[in-house]
């Protein structure tokens, strides 16, 4: 009889984790309290960020930080009443942004990034969602030479260090890529290597219904009921179909992660980072070609199915506070500037909390003190990119093959939890 195993949190990490153990001949349970990828899977830039290898790191610089602390940019933004609890965590990322420690976190990081193209490439030729894809990678403008010589020297050092591939794009080269851009832009970088995604949720679901092809079952339900068994061993989790039991379960509940693992003597400094988009219409024949962000101004524009997408960077408050989308309006303003944006296609904004930890790295292994406990969260802003990757890890150390990466760098027990 096949191993019985839960995966609570139905995004983009917990359905490709479910469809590696089903492809491993396990009865996969998939669990989630809402439809598949309808919370932080549901609103991002749309992009396997091959590139992505160097993680967002905490500001290091005395006047980066000053002009952050007048808190009117787009691509950061704070609750004043949140910080006070947001100091330890925010503290413990601050240290590990540090020139060399970043450097070092960077390499440890590199292969889950370095595979994320690969590992989707499975998914989606089994799932049959090409359509969803593109492979012409995305792109970054400038305002000033200033800015476009650091950035084009950071791409030269990761082309050099991780083999990423690149192209700079002086002013006619950047009005040839995109005619409906306007405003004094000196140039722009394209990365090769990624691809986008036109609906992140319609690849959600085109994984999840690759999954429940293979025999996968997914069921709504709350993980905060998660137990151990009737006979104390295994799993079980209160569903819309009765309590369900696994012998194993995985916990791929994002930035609810916390809430769970708490519950059983863990403690991991999980924060959040909040994050905004709404869609447009473009005006007339306007068209953009390319996934792109405004570099000095930190927003990103996205030529998904449902319209150009707009998506902030983020926001540091409590995971549950409400809305504060200040930073899509300041960003909206600043994007109907440089590009023909009409009406807004949303009811209201969509908002999303990205799981962060502290050394920017997701923690992917076995949990310390429970048998047949498994975590997959904390992947930040490379959630979508990670995915698949983090599936084959999970599926491959619970089945006791030797993983093909070494995940030791990725451990639950780094954090000595």
């Amino acid at each position: 009889m096949s191993k019985v195993t839960l995966v609570l949190g139905a995004g983009i990490i917990g359905v490709s984790t479910a469809i590696h153990l089903a492809r491993r001949g396990r009865s996969v349970v998939l669990v989630d309290r809402r439809g598949a990828g309808e919370e932080t899977s549901f609103g991002n830039a749309g992009l396997i960020q091959r590139e992505g290898v160097v993680p967002y790191g905490f500001p290091q610089e005395l006047g980066m930080l000053i002009r952050y602390g007048f808190n009117n940019r787009i691509d950061a933004h704070y609750h004043a009443s949140a910080m006070l609890k947001l100091v330890p965590f925010l503290s413990r990322y601050w240290w590990h942004s540090n020139k060399s420690r970043h450097q070092a976190i960077a390499r440890a990081y590199a292969p889950l990034i370095e595979n994320s193209i690969t590992e989707h490439q499975d998914l989606i030729q089994a799932a049959k969602a090409d359509h969803l894809i593109r492979k012409d990678g995305w792109m970054e403008i400038f305002r000033t030479k200033a800015k476009q010589d650091a950035e084009l020297a950071e791409a030269e050092r990761l082309a050099r260090e991780y083999g990423v591939s690149y192209r700079a794009l002086n002013r006619e080269e950047l009005a040839k890529e995109e005619p409906h851009i306007r405003g004094d832009f000196v140039g722009g970088l394209k990365w090769n290597d990624p691809w986008s995604v036109t609906s992140p949720h319609g690849l959600t679901m085109a994984y999840l219904a690759y999954f429940q092809s293979l025999g996968g079952r997914f069921v709504k339900g709350d993980a905060t009921t998660l137990d151990t068994g009737a006979s104390g061993r295994g799993w079980k989790v209160k569903t819309d179909d009765g309590m369900v039991e696994g012998d194993d379960v995985v916990l791929a509940l994002g930035p609810w992660s916390e809430e769970v693992t708490r519950k059983f003597g863990y403690r991991f400094l999980l924060g959040v980072k909040r994050g905004y988009h709404m869609h447009y219409a473009p005006e007339g024949n306007a068209v953009l070609n390319n996934w792109t962000m405004d570099a000095e101004r930190g927003y990103f524009l996205a030529p998904m199915e449902k319209g150009i997408r707009l998506t902030t960077g983020a926001e540091f408050a409590n995971r549950d506070a409400p809305k504060s989308p200040v930073q899509l309006a300041r960003a909206e303003k600043v994007a109907r500037e440089i590009f023909p944006l009409a009406d807004r296609l949303d009811a209201e904004p969509w908002m999303g909390a990205r799981p962060c930890t502290p050394d920017m790295m997701p923690v992917i292994g076995k949990a310390p003190r429970h048998e047949g406990m498994w975590f997959a969260f904390g992947h930040a802003h490379h959630g979508l990119t990670l995915g698949p990757v983090t599936g084959r890890l999970i599926a491959e150390m619970m089945d006791g093959e030797r993983p093909f990466l070494d995940a030791r760098a990725w451990s639950p027990e780094r954090f000595h939890p």
